[in-house]
C-alpha cells in the first residue's frame, strides 16, 4: 500500500472511532429525524387536503399536536398516573400470590407422592417477604438520598434530551428539502441523485411505518380495553393506555403488556388471569396476522428474527433508547442495504463477473 492509502485507512478508522464515541447523540439526532418526519408526514396530509402552503400546514399541524397534547394532559394523564400507581403496588401483591399458588401446587404434589410437605419454595417466600427489616437506620437514608439524587440526575438528563430532539425535530421539518440537501454534500458528486433517491425512499418507509404503528397501536388499546371491560379486570384505562404505546416496542412491548392486568386479575381469580393472558394472545395474533397487513401493506415487511436481532444489536448499542428507535432503525437500514449494497454494488458485480467469465 502506498502511503496515500495507509493515510486513507487511518482517517477511515479515525472516522469509526469518532462516530462510535459519539453513537448517543447519533441516537438522539435519529430520534429528531423520527419525530421530524412524522410531522412531515401530517403536515403532508394537511397540505394535500387543505391545499395551503407549507409553512401554514406546518403552523396548523403544530397546534393540532398542542390541542391533542392539552387534551390528552388534562383528561387522560391524571387517570392514567392514578390507576399506574395503583397498578404497580398491586404488582408485588401479585406475585405473592402466584407464589402461594405453585407453593400450594408444590406441596399437593410432594403430599401425592411422597405423603408429606418438603416446604418447596419456601426459601423464595422469605426473600420476597424481605429479609432486612431491622437494617442499618443511617445507611438505608443514606442509600435513599443517593436513589433520589441519581433520579433526580436522570430527570434532568431526560429533559434536555427530550428538548434537544424536540427543536431539532422543529427545525428540520421547516426545511426538510434543505437539511438533505446539506447531507447530499458528503456525498460525492457521481452518486447524489442516486442517494437523493434512496433518502426519499427511506423518508417514505418511515412515514408508513409510523402511520401504520399508530393504527396498529390504537386498535390493540381500544381492543384491550373492549376484553378487560368484558372479563371485569380493574384499572382498565391504565392496562389499555399502556398495551397500545408499548405495542410500538415489537416483542418485547406485547409481552409487558401483558403482566400489568395479568396481576391484577390474579389477585381476584387465577382463572381470570388465564383469561386476560388469552385475551391478549389473541390481540396480538390479530393485531400481526389483520391489522398489521392491513394498514402497512405499502410498508416493507420485516422478519420477526431480524427485528429481534435488530432490538437486542441497538440495545447493547445505544441504551433504552436504542430498543424504542429499533424498528426505524432496521426499517431505513433495509432500505440502504437493499437499494446501495444489493442494487448498486453487488448485481453490478455479479453481472460484470458473469460477462467477463
Amino acid at each position: 500500500m502506498t502511503f496515500g492509502q495507509w493515510l486513507g485507512l487511518a482517517a477511515l478508522v479515525a472516522s469509526l472511532l469518532l462516530l462510535w464515541s459519539l453513537r448517543e447523540a447519533l441516537v438522539l439526532v435519529f430520534a429528531a429525524i423520527v419525530l421530524a418526519m412524522a410531522l412531515c408526514t401530517l403536515v403532508g396530509q394537511l397540505r394535500r387536503r387543505l391545499r395551503c402552503p407549507r409553512p401554514l400546514a406546518l403552523l396548523l399541524s403544530l397546534g393540532l399536536l398542542l390541542v391533542v397534547v392539552l387534551v390528552v394532559g388534562t383528561a387522560v394523564i391524571p387517570a392514567f398516573v392514578g390507576q399506574f400507581s395503583e397498578l404497580l403496588q398491586k404488582i408485588p401483591q401479585a406475585g405473592r400470590a402466584l407464589l402461594e399458588l405453585l407453593r400450594q401446587a408444590m406441596d399437593s404434589a410432594s403430599r401425592m407422592l411422597y405423603g408429606r410437605s418438603d416446604g418447596a419454595l419456601d426459601w423464595l417466600q422469605q426473600g420476597l417477604q424481605g429479609a432486612n427489616p431491622a437494617g442499618n437506620l443511617a445507611g438505608q437514608v443514606s442509600g435513599g438520598a443517593l436513589r433520589i439524587l441519581g433520579l433526580a440526575g436522570n430527570v434532568g438528563t431526560g429533559l434536555i434530551q427530550t428538548l434537544f430532539v424536540v427543536a431539532v425535530a422543529l427545525m428540520i421539518a421547516s426545511q426538510p428539502e434543505a437539511y438533505r440537501e446539506a447531507l447530499l454534500l458528503l456525498v460525492p458528486s457521481f452518486y447524489r441523485r442516486r442517494f437523493r433517491a434512496v433518502l426519499i425512499q427511506c423518508g417514505n418507509a418511515l412515514s408508513a411505518w409510523m402511520v401504520g404503528v399508530l393504527i396498529s397501536s390504537t386498535c390493540v388499546g381500544v381492543l384491550a380495553a373492549i376484553g378487560l371491560s368484558l372479563l371485569g379486570v380493574k384499572l382498565v384505562a391504565a392496562n389499555a393506555l399502556l398495551a397500545g404505546l408499548l405495542n410500538v416496542i415489537p416483542n418485547v412491548g406485547p409481552t409487558l403488556s401483558t403482566l400489568f392486568p395479568m396481576s391484577v386479575a390474579l389477585l381476584e381469580s387465577p382463572w381470570k388471569a388465564l383469561a386476560v393472558l388469552g385475551l391478549y394472545v389473541g390481540i396480538q395474533n390479530l393485531e400481526s396476522y389483520v391489522i398489521t397487513p392491513s394498514v402497512m401493506h405499502h410498508q416493507l415487511q420485516l422478519l420477526p428474527g431480524l427485528t429481534l436481532i435488530a432490538q437486542l444489536l441497538f440495545t447493547v448499542l445505544f441504551g433504552p433508547l436504542g430498543l424504542l428507535l429499533a424498528l426505524p432503525l432496521a426499517v431505513c437500514l433495509q432500505v440502504m442495504v437493499r437499494e446501495i449494497v444489493i442494487r448498486d454494488v453487488l448485481d453490478p458485480w455479479k453481472l460484470q463477473r458473469a460477462t467477463a467469465s
